[in-house]
């Protein structure tokens, strides 16, 4: 489960020493629309889940992700081969379709098999591999580049696909059981987006999802402009990427413990204050100066990824509770919504981080406190028995 999911990390970070080569080869004259080459891959990730969770409940999980790696190698070939900005970005989005089936059935797959915090537990130790890849993922597309050229990369994410696909075949057996399984009907998929969509629950933390994915888009997107031309560490770059990579994997490591102690509301409590006071004291602080100093930079961005490491599993997890009878579908739907959330919250902040990163922490103050308020109310709900009072209602 943690390669499949991995394959994502790998084609995105991989590509973040590049995205300036990759804008001069085919043309690019505003550096900003370099980021287009990252948040783009994130909009087919969001979409192509519609597809294949569905299908997944119907013929299985493993058929629909042979045909998502398929998918892969194609769009691959095509961002090699991309003569302009606009077929680079139609290859990106490609790819990122075919990466959400095995992206979206690996959840589906430990949905299956766990629910509740014990599934948590389990996203968070594939999170933690999942993690380690943007780790070395920068640090192997530069070696790459300075090796060969930028096209290389995209041909070492294809042969990697393949081997991994190989590998899932091979060791994974089949977990949707032939009774379990939904044929493909429009019926069926209007259902059950009807029914996510009513579960409150399961909008509440996917909405808050949305928020704190976006505001982490943003820095996946703007990350090599800000190091390597606001701060001048281009060498340095994927070694302060990989060093960020590993403050979150340790969170998410640590997560797999502590929320069987504590629960994850508790844990998604704690880390989206820490999140929301650490992106407040930076706004205050720096408001209206220059960049800090690259340490006391990075000191934030260790403490708010500390925070995010313990939201990204625990968000799922609890969104997904409500609705593990129809896992396949309801991973889309919630994936969907999270990520056409997070791409415009990305580009519109990322256009913005130009000559300081305030603009960054001003848009993750604002994600922040946005999600303190929905998770105040879902909780406030939970307790007074709001959601259920409705739902009885209508059930009447």
């Amino acid at each position: 489960m943690a390669s499949l999911m991995s394959m994502v990390a790998l084609a995105i970070d991989a590509l973040l020493p590049a995205l300036d080569v990759i804008g001069e080869a085919i043309g690019v004259t505003q550096v900003a629309d370099n980021q287009l080459l990252i948040t783009m891959i994130f909009l087919g990730l969001g979409v192509g889940p519609m597809l294949f969770g569905p299908l997944s409940d119907s013929y299985g999980r493993k058929p629909v992700v042979y045909v998502g790696f398929g998918i892969f190698v194609i769009a691959s070939l095509i961002c090699v081969y991309a003569p302009n900005l606009k077929i680079m970005v139609a290859g990106r989005i490609l790819q990122g379709i075919g990466l959400s089936a095995p992206r979206t059935i690996a959840i589906a797959i430990v949905r299956d098999k766990y629910s509740g915090d014990q599934m948590a537990r389990i996203m968070s130790f594939v999170s933690v591999v999942f993690l380690l890849v943007p780790i070395v993922a920068p640090a192997l597309g530069k070696w790459i580049l300075d090796a060969t050229n930028w096209e290389s990369i995209f041909l070492i994410q294809l042969v990697t696909g393949l081997f991994v696909m190989i590998w899932f075949w091979k060791r994974q057996p089949e977990t949707l059981k032939d009774e379990n399984r939904i044929p493909v009907k429009i019926k069926v998929f209007t259902n059950g987006f009807r029914e996510v969509l009513n579960q409150k629950v399961t909008m509440g933390y996917t909405i808050v999802s949305g928020l704190i994915f976006g505001s982490f888009m943003v820095y996946l997107s703007t990350s090599q402009q800000v190091f390597e031309e606001q701060f001048g560490l281009k060498e340095e770059f994927p070694y302060i990427f990989a060093g960020l990579a590993f403050v979150l994997a340790l969170s998410i490591f640590s997560n797999a413990t502590l929320v069987l102690k504590y629960g994850m509301r508790r844990m998604i409590n704690s880390a989206t204050i820490a999140y929301f006071l650490s992106s407040l004291t930076f706004v205050i602080v720096f408001y209206n100066q220059d960049n800090p100093s690259i340490y006391v930079l990075l000191g934030f961005f260790a403490v708010q990824f500390f925070a995010i490491g313990y939201l990204f599993g625990n968000l799922r997890a609890l969104a997904m509770e409500p609705v593990g009878h129809i896992a396949g579908i309801a991973a889309a739907i919630t994936g969907l919504i999270s990520t056409l959330m997070a791409v415009p919250i990305s580009t519109f902040i990322g256009r913005y981080v130009t000559n300081t990163v305030l603009p960054l922490f001003i848009g993750f103050l604002a994600c922040s406190t946005l999600a303190l308020i929905i998770i105040g109310f879902l909780q406030y709900s939970n307790k007074t028995g709001i959601f259920s009072r409705r739902e009885s209602k209508v059930v009447d």
